[in-house]
């Protein structure tokens, strides 16, 4: 099989694409024939070795990147059940050691790992949904405790995380003012149920909150930091809760504002949680939802992907192996 392979640490030049063995389906597990993939900045961290070196691995090479994807199963281990051959699946393979990931033409995940992809979802888009949408949600539910009729600010809504936030928190019964990234992203926000929006960088974030939310708001959830999130947080009300996922900053904050404990979505180096994926699926599946593809890449394309990172783009971006 074709895959994107890294044999150490670095920058883009290090993705190759190559052949490798296909993997072996252990008793456990479920092979699948890779049709899509997400590739998000946890892809960038783990080439540059960000990962490694937060989990304490002693990793071995070579690493096949791709920790969240969709496709067919072609292979069922002999523990499996619940699964068969043909069944069209998403999944998610964090930290193994070698990792053999979903940016490849197949591979074997686990099956207490992988969900049956919600009707109302293309596969493309179930292949970048793990990621994004589990933490999205855990920020929301878990950590926030959003209550319906409850002003919600969400800064960072047209990104990956953001975008996903925007629906879950509207099917929640919250209102939802949106802190989006340039035009496409505001009118993704706008797209997506948010009922106020207002231009990060060039937009007056403040006042435009403060119109929305005369009281303040309840809470919010920041996906990114900086001047954006430190201007919408001056429209909070009194004893409002801010949630944020490790790795954003937050700005400084008002001092009558509750910043509540960064979370990490999934505490098991190895596994998502399956209540919270079980929450997740039902939630999709109640009514119409999107998960945002702004570009398609080949294997062959996975530098340009990895650049693409680092670049504007709204919504997730995605990785198809030619099979």
């Amino acid at each position: 099989m074709r895959a994107v392979v890294i044999d150490r640490f670095g920058g883009p030049e290090v993705l190759t694409v190559r052949t490798l063995p296909v993997p072996e389906t252990k008793p456990d597990q479920i092979l699948i024939q890779v049709k899509s993939a997400g590739v998000g900045i946890w892809d960038q961290l783990e080439r540059e070795g960000a990962m490694a070196n937060l989990y304490k691995i002693q990793t071995r090479f070579p690493v096949v990147l791709g920790s969240e994807g969709a496709g067919k199963i072609v292979d069922v281990g002999e523990k499996v059940s619940g699964f068969q051959n043909g069944d069209s699946i998403y999944g998610f393979i964090w930290q193994r050691n070698p990792k053999a990931g979903f940016h490849a033409q197949y591979a074997a995940v686990n099956a207490e790992q992988a969900w049956r992809i919600p009707s109302n979802l293309t596969l493309e888009q179930a292949s970048a949904l793990v990621i994004g949408g589990a933490t999205a949600l855990k920020g929301l539910d878990d950590i926030l405790h959003l209550k319906p009729d409850e002003k919600l600010i969400i800064v960072g809504a047209s990104g990956t995380v953001g975008h996903l936030a925007v629906q879950f928190a509207t099917r929640m019964g919250a209102h939802v003012f949106a802190v989006a990234s340039q035009d496409d992203g505001v009118a993704l926000a706008e797209r997506l149920g948010a009922k106020g929006v207002v231009e990060g960088h060039t937009g007056d974030v403040a006042l435009s909150a403060r119109e929305y939310a005369p009281d303040g708001f309840d809470a919010a959830f920041l996906t990114v930091g900086g001047e954006p999130a430190e201007k919408a947080l001056t429209a909070m009300a009194e004893g409002g809760r801010v949630a944020h996922p490790v790795g954003v900053k937050p700005p400084k904050i008002p001092s009558n504002v509750k910043l509540l404990p960064p979370y990490i979505v999934n505490k098991d180096p190895e596994n998502m949680d399956r209540g919270l994926m079980d929450r997740l699926n039902k939630l999709i599946e109640a009514g119409p939802f999107q998960v945002h593809l702004d570009e398609i890449f080949s294997l062959d394309r996975i530098v340009d992907a990895h650049h693409a990172l680092g670049s504007h783009h709204v919504g997730r971006l995605v990785l198809r192996p030619a099979n």
